[in-house]
């Protein structure tokens, strides 16, 4: 096969079309303007590994049975039964061991089907008032990094629900050493391929000479493509990456249903990502409409002094951040995602990330949609090179 494919972005789409596209025959080149690859997948150095993004995978999809078929995915870490003891729902200003029981009335309804056309806060609402309605769309901001997910798609929403919060056991993994490793190995498995790999490399103009997979944020697609229409609606939160000295009056992993945080240990899962003694926490809270980042963050101060009493006198480690617009596609009502930005732009150019109609959630719509747009990209190659 004479014709190159080229991948914009080295990302967790960039890496899984590249990979895809190799294995499929195509000679692919793939470019990553940063000095490394990775995307949101990458991670501060060690002894302290703080993730830029989402760093767990849930295993009842097509995306990971393609990551753990290339033995992506191995090596997982599993949190200790006495770390669970120390998990929780806040309500009320107050750490609890489980939600509320009208979450849990809700919870069980895993047969029930939600609407696409209605936000979830009025769906939920008719079915088990207002309160519960409201704690269910905080619970699942872990998912959305938004502060109103109750005006999103009903359907939408309670799908995160029962991946979340349903009856089945969730089917959450993660990878010691998180997502950092996992893009170690695809990049090794790229260039065992005969992947052409260039970091530092801000392409500005589509190349001419074969398909081309654009696997980059909405934002940098739009100005690549001159195309305003790339938009979706994302969230917007502010993140908090700390480590402490360890004590066991530290909370491992709380829902915040009050306000839509979420509290989560990293080093309960994998104690190789921090200093031994110590534990290392990810802390969000997502951004109200027409509020501050600075005071998004001090509410978020605020969750921490609940979760990790007293953690200010014991930090070794910190670090704040922010994620607006690149958080993974939200739905509003009327929409699926067959709705978002098209895969097939047209001309042998194809759009992958987290926002384009794949479905999926987050890092998941990337791996998705990589696939689809390598299996069509693939098919393109192979008739030029003919």
């Amino acid at each position: 096969m004479k014709t190159h494919v080229t991948v914009i972005g080295g990302g967790l789409a960039g890496l899984t079309a590249a990979i895809a596209l190799a294995e499929a025959g195509a000679a692919v080149r793939l470019y990553e303007a940063h000095h490394t690859l990775g995307g949101r997948g990458r991670a501060t150095a060690p002894p302290y590994v703080a993730h830029d993004g989402a760093h767990v995978f849930y295993a009842d999809g097509p995306h990971y049975t393609w990551l753990k078929k290339h033995g992506f995915v191995s090596d997982l870490g599993w949190p200790r039964l006495g770390d669970w003891t120390r998990a929780g729902f806040r309500v009320d200003g107050r750490v609890r061991a489980l939600p509320p029981i009208g979450m849990l009335r809700a919870q069980a309804r895993g047969r029930l089907r939600a609407p696409v056309d209605q936000d979830f806060r009025s769906w939920a609402s008719a079915r088990w008032g207002e309160v519960t309605a409201e704690q269910l769309a905080n619970a699942i901001s872990v998912a959305t990094y938004d502060a109103d997910t109750g005006r999103l798609s009903a359907a939408f929403v309670w799908e995160l629900c029962q991946r979340v919060f349903g009856p089945n056991i969730p089917a959450v993994r993660w990878v010691r050493g998180g997502w950092q490793r996992v893009i170690g190995r695809m990049a090794e498995r790229a260039t065992e391929l005969g992947v052409t790999i260039e970091t530092g490399v801000r392409v500005d103009q589509l190349p001419t000479d074969g398909p081309v997979l654009v696997a980059t944020e909405l934002s940098s697609a739009r100005m690549l493509l001159g195309d305003d229409s790339l938009r979706w609606t994302s969230g917007q939160c502010a993140l908090l990456d700390i480590a402490v000295t360890a004590s066991r009056a530290d909370r491992t992993l709380v829902f915040d249903l009050d306000e839509g945080g979420f509290h989560e240990s990293y080093t309960m899962q994998d104690d190789t990502i921090a200093p031994p003694g110590e534990s290392l926490f990810q802390l969000q809270m997502p951004t109200r409409a027409g509020e501050s980042p600075g005071d998004t963050r001090l509410r978020l101060g605020k969750f921490a002094d609940t979760v990790l009493p007293g953690w200010r006198d014991r930090t070794t480690f910190h670090r704040t951040g922010a994620a607006k617009g690149r958080t993974g596609a939200l739905d509003l009502p009327g929409q699926t995602w067959r709705d978002r930005p098209a895969i097939d732009r047209g001309n042998d150019v194809y759009l992958i990330g987290d926002q384009v109609a794949a479905p999926g959630m987050r890092g998941e719509i990337a791996i998705n949609s990589a696939l689809q747009a390598a299996h069509r990209a693939a098919i393109s190659a192979t008739k030029a090179g003919a």
